[in-house]
């Protein structure tokens, strides 16, 4: 096994080993600390679905240690940053916030109530270094595959001071050492089943923060899943940077672990995210037209519409093989929508190609995407390149997300007049509403009240960019949880 990188000088290095006399006594400690009082724990989370997993993971683990949830900063014993690092200038928006919490911490400890301060996530793998010079005042940086070692590390903290560093890409996987209590917080609930990346495209950092795409055993899945829906959970949604490579032990393809997860009973639904276009065979696709619980939503991102792009951007498709995937997804789920992502600017982007972008766009039909224009990520091959000017990224993005708003508001028009089953997650945000998820993941509120969790039939009456207007059409087709 390595050993966890650390800073010489500005950080204390946490030996994962189990068996060592002094990780023993640091959780003896965090024990001891646990029953002396309740902790207030704050956890901040930027980016993917995969990091809000994983900030319901990092709750789990302190839950033992006495932390409970607080969203005051004033009030917290514990703050973690759960940080991202693609979107844009993350790097910085995580410093400002770490300057506003300094003013808290420092506040805090006046008054004699210390608080731990912590980075995690992509942004704290990527640049530890940099967090660790330019923000002393932080006490724990450590990298999406260590988060199962926090008890260690907060202890650590507690008993020696400094900085506690762990950027390590363990041979062991922290699935197998996170708790398998899960909590859920309301009928949706996430389940990481794949992580990493093999691809490496050249803007994209994820292959650098959360290493080899590797695939959890599908007992294990299976497992997890069965407890999630055991605490309320109706909806799940299957989680991986590229979830459709997924090859795990016992299902081999997503395809199969989808058909074995819908035949858990009370689980009415299942999507997944992120896909990859190279990813997306033929059993997942016919997975859309036979399993009833596999939702018709896909989220399947293209990034260009050019082929020097997608060549430059290492994506290993084309746009036409990306269209004839459409066809065959459209073919087996007729009703299938389609979200997408999309970059423009990357370096050596041209007019033509934003154009074929556009093209692409308008051949394919999307009900939503998201889009962002190009910054670089350290480390990445697109960041040595010759950058465009921000000029041109500006207008053309706003041209982009123009003619992507047009075809959402579009596809939610599609649904007024017809009759979907709605999955109810809770009251609505007016007296006397009820509030809940369509089959395509759109935001639906209607009059009337009933359980979160029933699946009711309802028919769409209007419809606006972000949300349908709904009428229960038959309370006899109320479906509750088995």
């Amino acid at each position: 096994m390595t050993e966890p990188n650390c800073i010489a000088g500005s950080a204390t290095k946490l030996d994962p080993a189990p068996c060592q006399p002094h990780v023993q006594a640091d959780r003896d400690f965090a024990a001891r600390e646990a029953r002396s009082r309740m902790k207030k724990l704050l956890i901040r989370t930027w980016g993917c679905q995969m990091n809000v997993y994983d900030s319901e993971r990092m709750a789990e683990v302190l839950a033992p240690l006495g932390f409970g949830p607080t969203d005051r900063p004033e009030d917290a014993d514990m703050v973690i940053l759960n940080t991202c690092h693609v979107r844009e200038k993350a790097t910085e928006k995580l410093f400002s916030e770490l300057g506003r919490l300094r003013v808290t911490k420092q506040a805090r400890a006046a008054e004699g109530q210390p608080m731990v301060l912590a980075v995690a996530g992509c942004v704290a793998q990527a640049e530890g270094a940099e967090i660790a010079a330019r923000a002393p005042y932080v006490d724990l940086v450590f990298g999406p595959q260590t988060l199962h070692r926090l008890p260690e590390m907060v202890a650590r903290s507690a008993r020696a001071g400094g900085l506690v560093l762990d950027t390590d890409f363990p041979e062991e996987s922290k699935f197998d050492h996170l708790p398998e209590a899960r909590t859920t917080h309301g009928v949706t609930a996430f389940l990481a089943v794949q992580e990493g990346c093999d691809k490496f495209c050249s803007f994209c950092v994820v292959p650098y923060t959360r290493g080899a795409e590797t695939s959890r055993p599908a007992a294990a899945v299976l497992a997890e899943a069965q407890r999630l829906v055991e605490a309320g959970a109706r909806e799940i949604t299957l989680l991986g940077q590229n979830v459709n490579a997924y090859h795990g032990e016992g299902a081999g393809t997503l395809a199969r672990l989808v058909e074995m997860l819908a035949a858990i009973p009370g689980l009415a639904r299942i999507r997944y995210t992120t896909s990859h276009p190279r990813d997306m065979d033929d059993a997942l696709i016919a997975a859309h037209r036979d399993i009833p619980a596999l939702m018709p939503m896909l989220h399947l991102p293209v990034q260009s519409g050019s082929d020097r792009v997608l060549a430059a951007m290492n994506r290993g498709h084309t746009a036409a093989d990306y269209l004839r995937l459409v066809d065959k997804l459209r073919t087996a789920r007729p009703d299938l929508a389609l979200t997408s992502d999309f970059i423009v600017g990357h370096p050596g982007e041209e007019a033509a190609d934003h154009a074929a972008t556009l093209a692409l766009v308008r051949e394919v039909g999307f009900a939503g995407a998201f889009s962002f224009k190009y910054s670089p990520r350290p480390g990445t091959p697109a960041a040595r390149a010759a950058q465009l000017d921000e000029a041109i990224k500006d207008a053309r993005l706003a041209e982009l997300q123009a003619l992507l708003a047009e075809q959402q508001l579009g596809f939610n028009r599609t649904r007024i007049g017809t009759v979907f089953d709605v999955l109810l997650t809770g009251p609505g945000r007016h007296p006397g509403q009820i509030a809940g998820r369509s089959p395509w993941l759109q935001a639906v509120h209607a009059e009337g009240s009933a359980v979160p969790g029933t699946i009711l039939a309802m028919r769409a009456i209007s419809a606006t960019a972000n949300s349908l207007t709904c009428i229960i059409e038959d309370h006899q087709q109320e479906r509750h949880a088995a």
